[in-house]
């Protein structure tokens, strides 16, 4: 059991580096740009929310706010897509017997939180050290809702790469469908400024309750009257479920 672990753990670490290989190379600011890319995209997204007076008293500052759910939501998004073209980038890599698809979304799920939770913290700490913002009131809760994210990401990432494999036309639909989740998976409002109905129907998304987790963490004054931790861990333990499944029914379709 425990020389099946060590194989596990060295075939996961040998993708995460080969992914690193692949997706920046080593030429120019190579790794780097794995920090670069989501820094300079969530600066961007914080400072046109920068000016925004959010309709919510107490210390909830409009820099945070829109960094921490455009950071997480950037995790939720390349997560997905980089499922569905899992298959076509690493399928040589099936040939080796101790190489599993499993291994292949757990490598890149694992480079995506680290990655995300790296540039999370780095500009919290930078906007507080600028003054935008407040220290963040619990890192604990920020890094729980980190990594509620990103096994929820990892369960539905399974899925979607099955569900590509055996329907292109699904797969080309899934980045298009990511874009369009944006304006309900919570990133950039919070529920206790919706009208009572529409809360109960943004509460079906699971997404919006590790959102909602995420201020608290950020926020000292912030307290979420509607979150529900229970409903996100048992979406995503289900979604584990059905994708370990998915993944173990495509396996022996794949054309090698």
């Amino acid at each position: 059991m425990i020389e099946r672990l060590d194989i596990k753990r060295r075939v996961v670490g040998a993708l995460v580096i080969r992914e690193l290989h692949t997706r920046f190379g080593r030429e120019n600011l190579g790794f780097l740009w794995i920090f670069l890319e989501p820094v300079l995209l969530a600066v961007a997204v914080a400072a046109l929310h920068g000016n925004y007076k959010l309709p919510i008293s107490g210390n909830v500052q409009p820099v945070p706010f829109a960094l921490g759910g455009y950071i997480l939501f950037i995790m939720f998004r390349s997560v997905l897509s980089r499922a569905e073209t899992l298959l076509e980038a690493n399928r040589p890599l099936l040939y080796h017997r101790p190489v599993t698809l499993f291994d292949m979304l757990l490598a890149r799920s694992l480079l995506e939180m680290v990655t995300t939770g790296a540039v999370l913290f780095f500009l919290l700490l930078a906007a507080n050290y600028l003054g935008l913002a407040e220290p963040i009131h619990d890192p604990l809760l920020v890094l729980l809702a980190l990594l509620l994210m990103s096994w929820f990401c990892f369960g539905l990432a399974m899925v979607v790469m099955a569900v590509s494999h055996e329907s292109s036309f699904v797969g080309r639909l899934i980045h298009p469908m990511l874009y369009l989740t944006l304006p309900i998976s919570g990133a950039f409002f919070l529920l206790a400024w919706l009208p009572e109905n529409i809360q109960r129907a943004a509460a079906w998304v699971p997404t919006v309750h590790i959102f909602e987790l995420l201020r608290e963490g950020q926020f000292r004054d912030f307290d979420s009257a509607r979150i529900d931790l229970v409903y996100p861990i048992v979406c995503s333990a289900l979604l584990m479920l059905v994708g370990y499944a998915a993944i173990r029914f495509v396996r022996p379709r794949i054309e090698l």
